[in-house]
């Protein structure tokens, strides 16, 4: 099993409410909950990943119809 190197958002609260990732491994970017650090892990291959960052960037906005914004 590959050694993964995960790490947090800088978005992060305190209470280590989030997700980490690791990306250190090439053909496998893995998901984890950071509450639970030596649990199940989620691996996805790089090109899912590219596609959800990109799809989670842009949002409809509820006021106008085609309104878009960012997504922190």
């Amino acid at each position: 099993m590959p050694e993964y190197e995960y790490r947090k958002s800088s978005y992060s609260n305190e209470k280590a409410e989030c997700v980490e990732i690791a990306t250190n491994i090439p053909t496998t970017i893995a998901i984890r909950d950071s509450k639970n650090l030596t649990g199940p892990s989620l691996q996805i291959r790089p090109a899912t990943w590219t596609a959800f960052l990109a799809s989670s960037r842009v949002r409809t906005g509820a006021g106008r119809a085609g309104a878009s914004q960012p997504v922190a």
